[in-house]
């Protein structure tokens, strides 16, 4: 959602088969030079969500950007600190998604090498995490759209061959970079990738999308070690839950690359889907709509749908098209804005929606990740503050790790 950049004022299998090979150069049986180390637990799917618990994003940071650089400061918010994460597991969350964009740090053809020093300090934000004992879900994010310069990754994009290819280097080289990780690190495809058209989905551009995941699955795999066993995260069409549950042209990848390791009944991918209905209360920048849920007490001020029964419907269709059949989701952002300023109720509302979502997360076991972008005020998504570590909606964090019990 461009919607949560803006808060700074910052405006056929067959050929994805070959062609990976191609790129590659690897037989189906690379995986086997790299061992999984000892410390890697094989986690099924009920015992991954359970551990992951409550999420939250380290939102508008390794995927700002200012003229297509990306850039950690680029959207006003201070460098990542060790203590900040420290301050997040305090507040009880389990997991931490890290948004990251590569765009111009990414070299040119053939070989689209990514720039050491980011790389580098990637990792170094990860390890913050990781070292903390919490999971750590990190995609490519900001290089699928649109609307940002220098993105790349776009499913109506003309020349198909060349982005498939230099999907492919750039995954082979983050994955690589991670490979040792256990089972805490999960890595996930790409971000919100859709053709900038609201609307259902363009069969075509849905094909290209699914062939990304595709090589997303098979590159990260036969990277061998960890990463043939690791947890995969795929999303699909904007990780909207419609048009990934419903018969819009989503198509699981095949995982044949994995390590023999995993019992043949058991899935090591996720579903990722993000949710911010109704949108006119969690995102839309005015005062018109500051309610929600069947507790609110003004009606003008709450929003004709998007309430409770839409959201335990919304992910119950999740449940029923992706987890009863072993694919855990991933409700990698939800979240409000806050309108207190045109509303000194709102918060009420905010954490009536964040437990309520929590709770609906928990029923239909997905795994409910906040989006935080780091700015506190009117329109902001924060819970802390970055600048000197310290809780700002300790009302949200309640509700969410209510909702989770």
């Amino acid at each position: 959602m461009l919607a949560k950049m803006r808060k700074y004022g910052v405006c056929s299998l067959a050929f994805i088969l070959l062609t990976t090979i191609v790129f590659t150069g690897w037989s189906a049986q690379a995986s086997a030079a790299t061992p999984i180390t000892s410390d890697f637990r094989s986690l099924q799917a009920s015992q991954i969500v359970s551990e992951m618990g409550a999420g939250w994003n380290l939102g508008n940071q390794l995927e700002a950007t200012v003229n297509g650089t990306p850039s950690e400061t680029a959207w006003g918010n201070p460098v990542i600190t060790a203590a900040l994460i420290k301050k997040v597991k305090a507040a009880g969350f389990k997991t931490i998604r890290i948004p990251v964009s590569y765009l111009n740090h990414i070299g040119s053809a053939p070989n689209y090498t990514i720039n050491t020093a980011w790389l580098d300090r990637v990792k170094t934000v990860v390890d913050f995490a990781y070292n903390e004992g919490l999971y750590v879900v990190m995609n490519i994010h900001g290089d699928g759209f649109n609307s940002i310069q220098g993105g790349w990754l776009l499913v109506n994009s003309g020349n198909q061959a060349a982005i498939k290819e230099k999907y492919q280097r750039v995954w082979q080289q983050i994955a690589n970079k991670f490979i040792n990780y256990d089972e805490r690190l999960i890595l996930e495809s790409m971000n919100e990738v859709f053709d900038g058209t609201y609307g259902n989905p363009n069969s075509a551009y849905y094909a290209n999308l699914n062939a990304y995941n595709q090589i997303f699955v098979d590159t990260v795999r036969k990277t061998g070690g960890n990463n043939s066993a690791r947890w995969l995260l795929i999303p699909g069409w904007n990780t909207n839950i419609d048009h990934t549950v419903g018969n819009y042209g989503f198509v699981l990848p095949t995982d044949n690359f994995r390590s023999s390791t995993i019992p043949n009944s058991e899935k090591r991918i996720m579903i990722s889907v993000h949710y911010y209905s109704p949108w006119d209360f969690a995102g839309e920048e005015n005062g018109n709509i500051t309610q929600w849920g069947a507790t609110a007490t003004n009606p003008s001020k709450r929003s004709n749908w998007g309430q409770e029964d839409y959201l335990n419907a919304q992910f119950n269709s999740v449940y029923n098209k992706f987890v009863t059949q072993g694919y855990p989701a991933v409700l990698g952002e939800f979240g409000s804005i806050d309108k207190t300023a045109h509303d000194s109720s709102n918060n009420v509302y905010r954490a009536a929606f964040a437990k309520a979502v929590t709770s609906a997360a928990k029923r239909y076991k997905l795994v409910p990740v906040y989006w935080d972008n780091g700015y506190n005020g009117q329109h902001g998504f924060a819970l802390f503050n970055r600048s000197n570590n310290t809780v700002t909606q300790q009302g949200i964090i309640n509700a969410i790790m209510q909702g989770i019990q």
